[in-house]
């Protein structure tokens, strides 16, 4: 493979690994974050198997070809697709759609209709993955809280006030960080996997035969007896699934090994033996249906499981709210969005961050879904659209850099892709089917935040193209000040600049405006790579120019914190030695103006300026001292 490749293997499966200690903890760890979402799918899966669209029958065959669909699909998309083939294509040890999507950018020119191609992908599957993260919290705390109705109706009008109150004081807690209760998530986690699959075993036992749903004959011949209506069903069968793009998404904090061992361990076999324990309830009473989950339980188990069961779709729901924390920074450092309020809520984890806007908009939507729909089962309908839409935006792009980086060949690729692309689309296009049933909801978020994503990023690339034509060059400039040189004045300037060839426009503004020039000028670029960490080695680069001139390229990745205070420091052991308290930042502070011939259609020239106006500033994002910054305005027509 190439050098661009160094960090991935999809043919092996041999990509960087997180060297970290501690194995044990890094699998109950994962217990807590990853399968929280897909741990608490039995809840509503098998129940909504059998209720949804019109109904399906009860009957002993019936039930194994659910479980049989059930068994295939964490088959073959959870433990092929993703723990097999997609957790090989590694960008440094990190996974995620964006992750994804900038190792598949390497592959073609930056400037191609095939990168706009490979951009929109990425764009939408993280979109989606932001309806997902309405819907989760969501569903998950409601379907626990629903469990009360099984032992007595008197809580049935307080169901939805305490799911929202459950779920206002988990947003109201992220401004304080998971870190404390963090290392409760794998323990209480592993308790739920083994309460479930234990559950489960009992009346397995009690009915063995319910395990010839493994056979692929009963999941084939139900969606054939059964037609159309055995297609639809596909469409609640994907319930089981949700939270496998989890598994991928949060590789980089565990680790792909410890993943692997925790499902192959323990997860898996607790997952199936709860599943097929429903089914086995469901062949010998029917009318278990009402919440097969929960009647699984002796009645003096039932109030115990409920808080369980919450406790467990808390944690789920944190999994999801930290991925939307972190899946923001991301396409914030690749500029897919405006800078927002960043805030670290951990002295020793760069990961543990806290996004207020983001919170509140995801507090604000789940609220709206719990008082709309009402109940879970409602919920189920809006779910899936979101989960598989992003899985195949994930293939896609799987697709591509196995062929171009991983060195498979055609013929498997193209086998991988058909397989795996089939499978998706089947589910996606099922759940597509139930768009007027709440499916609507979550492509409306999606198509919201595809649209300020896309137009954010064709916004910069408007403005950043206009500040590079009205730029001088800095070795005109040199030349200049060398024939004609200005008033020095003690001290050292940073001029922060996108444009890494250009004259800043804060530096020609002050030499316009004031007249003078500091006795050091550092002309300071910060660079995000398509990469998650840059190492120290090649973090920076120094030049030193004529006329007391430095220029300075700092490196980041996009899960790197952008801290310019210390990066300058850090160039003490590259000859620049610099004294906070006597140095001046100068940042230019662009206003958007109207042009007569704009480049964006007016629609999205509204929507970038507002965006704009968001955005959180450069003294903020780059951790200047404010007392040391001097703004100077500049007009941008676009």
């Amino acid at each position: 493979m190439n050098s661009n490749a160094a960090q991935v293997d999809v043919a092996t499966g041999t990509g960087t690994e997180h060297a970290v200690p501690g194995p044990r903890s890094l699998i109950l760890g994962a217990l807590g974050v990853v399968y929280g979402d897909i741990g608490t799918s039995p809840l509503y899966t098998l129940r909504e198997c059998f209720t949804q669209n019109g109904g399906f029958p009860l009957d002993p065959q019936s039930v194994l070809g659910v479980l049989s669909l059930v068994f295939w699909a964490l088959f073959i998309v959870v433990t092929i697709k993703y723990v097999t083939f997609i957790m090989r294509a590694d960008n440094q040890g990190e996974g995620g759609i964006l992750a994804l999507t900038a190792l598949a950018l390497r592959t073609v020119p930056s400037d191609s209709r095939r990168a706009w191609v490979i951009m929109a992908l990425g764009i939408a599957g993280a979109a989606l993955f932001y309806g997902d993260g309405f819907i989760t919290p969501a569903i998950s705390v409601l379907s626990a809280v629903e469990g009360l109705n099984v032992a007595t109706t008197m809580f049935e009008s307080y169901v939805i006030p305490i799911t929202v109150t459950i779920l206002v004081a988990l947003f109201l807690f992220q401004r304080h960080g998971t870190e404390r209760v963090g290392a409760l998530f794998g323990p209480v986690m592993g308790v739920w996997f083994g309460c479930i699959g234990f559950l489960g075993l009992v009346h397995i036992v009690q009915n063995p035969w319910v395990l010839q749903a493994m056979l692929p004959t009963h999941a084939i011949d139900t969606l054939i007896h059964h037609g159309w209506h055995g297609f639809l069903l596909l469409g609640a069968v994907v319930l089981a699934i949700t939270g496998g793009e989890a598994l991928y998404a949060d590789m980089g904090h565990f680790g792909r090994r410890p993943i692997r061992l925790a499902w192959f361990g323990f997860v898996l076999p607790t997952l199936l033996l709860n599943y097929f324990g429903q089914g086995a309830l469901l062949i010998s009473d029917p009318q278990a249906i009402e919440n097969p989950f929960f009647l699984l339980a002796p009645s003096w188990a039932l109030y115990p499981m409920v808080g369980l069961a919450t406790v467990a779709t808390v944690i789920a729901s944190q999994a999801v709210i930290t991925g939307a924390f972190s899946m923001t920074q991301q396409a914030i450092r690749l500029r897919y969005l405006p800078r927002l309020q960043i805030c670290h809520t951990s002295e020793h984890e760069i990961g543990q961050i806290y996004l207020p806007r983001v919170n509140w908009m995801l507090l604000a939507g789940v609220i709206t879904l719990v008082v709309g729909f009402r109940s879970s089962s409602n919920l189920a309908a809006a779910y899936g659209i979101a989960v598989t839409g992003t899985m195949v935006m994930t293939t896609l792009l799987a697709y591509i850099v196995a062929r171009k980086l991983g060195g498979w060949s055609l013929l498997q690729a193209g086998a991988a892709l058909v397989v795996f692309l089939t499978v998706d689309l089947a589910f996606f296009g099922a759940n597509l089917l139930k768009f007027t049933e709440g499916g609507w909801f979550p492509v409306a978020v999606a198509s919201a935040i595809f649209t300020l994503m896309a137009t954010w990023r064709r916004g910069r690339q408007t403005v950043v193209r206009h500040l590079a034509a009205e730029s001088m060059p800095l070795k005109v400039l040199l030349n200049r000040l060398k024939a004609k040189p200005v008033q020095r004045v003690p001290g050292t300037a940073v001029f922060l600049t996108g444009n890494i060839r250009g004259v800043p426009h804060a530096l020609l503004h002050n030499l316009k405006h004031n007249k003078v020039l500091h006795e050091r000028n550092v002309i300071t670029t910060v660079v995000v790579e398509g990469i998650p960490h840059v190492p120290e080695e090649r973090r920076f680069e120094l030049k030193e120019l004529d006329a007391g001139f430095y220029r300075l390229l700092v490196r980041y990745g996009f899960k790197d914190e952008t801290d310019v205070p210390k990066a300058l420091n850090a160039c003490r052991s590259l000859g620049l030695t610099i004294d906070m308290m006597a140095t001046s930042f100068f940042i230019s502070r662009e206003t958007l103006v109207p042009s007569g011939h704009p480049d964006l259609p007016p629609w999205q020239e509204k929507i970038f300026v507002a965006l704009s106006g968001i955005s959180t500033s450069a003294t903020d994002y780059f951790h200047i001292p404010p007392n040391r910054v001097v703004e100077l305005g500049t007009q941008v027509e676009i």
